[in-house]
């Protein structure tokens, strides 16, 4: 495997292929270093650093049309500290979790394990596929993942029905990729490593005027909740433009940058349709090659985000990846809680959809010589 070596005039313009950490333009990492740099170890209860937080808040209200009243909040910890912030201050009772992979699942369990809530509903379905959130009584969070991460599954974004229940949408890997409307959420939350093209370390989430009304019930409710997890803390602090605690000033530059482009090209719009360019390259490349078959069988299910490709069982998948590593072209690796003979690849708005094509004929030079 060592003495494959991929002709330059194949290879992607640009190698990297990951879901999170995902590729970060080399222009954004140009603009750091030229404007962002004077903002590093500087004050974030200042100006300047306040001024970049409302660009974040500005840039996301713009790219995702928000509709008045909406907020964009944001804070330190990512994903993961979301779901704990969700169960101390947004759900009420109960909640309805759909679970379809790794990620999906990960919102139920602290759900579960939360003695002040009752028992949520979950309802599964095996990965590579989706289910359905079903109207049920008692129920007043309904938690979605926009897209599943680990397998390649994207779902549309529906409200699910007419009342005083919140739907929250996981969209870590979902959004700015996929098509959204903000009238069927009332928090859109995600973290900047994925088509924001930036550093982990922050949540952002985009609320309704319904969310934000649960919030202060909650909080006169007398429940407590850690200042950490605190979202009338999250949401004063972002209302001034800052955070509770220091935020990562390069990770709001990054992200700051990469929204100022997404909105320059077109917005929403035109970044769903970069994605779904490349995942049309992906797919059909997939499907008509003899070696490999979309991991996702539905084709409505297929994300336009992250790719899922299983390979034939003549093709060991893993030493595809080793070999295009060893050339340049990195991260193509299969999730690995998911144990598959397959290639996973991020198909973000930052990578040039002519660069998934590249990858797939590198595919093939490699599995021929191999």
């Amino acid at each position: 495997m060592a003495d494959i070596v991929i002709p330059a005039d194949i290879k992607p313009a640009d190698g990297r292929f990951g879901c999170g950490p995902s590729k970060v333009r080399p222009e954004q990492l140009a603009a750091l270093a030229e404007s962002g740099a004077s903002l590093m170890g500087t004050s974030h209860r200042q100006k300047p650093v306040k001024n970049l937080v409302g660009r974040v808040r500005a840039g996301l209200t713009d790219l995702f049309s928000l509709p008045e009243g909406y907020e964009v909040v944001l804070g330190n910890g990512g994903t993961t500290a979301f779901w704990d912030i969700a169960s101390f201050g947004l759900i009420r009772e109960r909640s309805q979790h759909l679970n379809f992979g790794e990620f999906s699942s990960k919102f139920a369990t602290v759900a579960k394990k939360a003695p002040w809530l009752g028992e949520p509903t979950v309802i599964k379905s095996e990965v590579g596929s989706h289910p359905l959130p079903v109207a049920e009584e008692g129920v007043d969070v309904y938690a979605l993942t926009h897209n599943e991460t680990s397998t390649g599954v994207a779902m549309p974004i529906k409200r699910v029905v007419e009342d005083d229940s919140l739907v929250l949408v996981d969209a870590t890997s979902g959004a700015g990729g996929l098509p959204v409307s903000a009238e069927e959420f009332d928090v859109y939350y995600f973290a900047p490593q994925k088509s924001f093209a930036s550093d982990g370390g922050l949540w952002l989430a985009l609320f309704s005027p319904k969310a934000l009304a649960r919030v202060s019930e909650i909080a006169e409710s007398g429940r407590f909740v850690p200042e950490f997890f605190s979202l009338p803390t999250a949401i004063d602090n972002s209302s001034k433009d800052q955070t509770y605690n220091t935020p990562a000033v390069a990770t709001l530059f990054l992200l700051a940058d990469q929204l100022d482009w997404m909105n320059s090209q077109g917005g929403l719009a035109w970044t769903t349709a970069r994605t779904a360019d490349s995942a049309s390259r992906l797919y059909t490349w997939a499907e008509k090659t003899s070696y490999t078959t979309p991991f996702v069988a539905d084709p409505a299910q297929r994300s336009n985000v992250v790719g899922t490709i299983d390979f034939d069982d003549s093709v060991d998948a893993a030493a595809v990846a080793k070999v295009l590593r060893a050339n340049g072209i990195v991260d193509t690796e299969p999730y690995r809680k998911l144990g598959r003979n397959q290639l996973r690849v991020a198909m973000f708005p930052a990578i040039d959809p002519a660069d998934i094509e590249a990858l797939t004929t590198c595919v093939d030079y490699v599995v021929e010589r191999l």
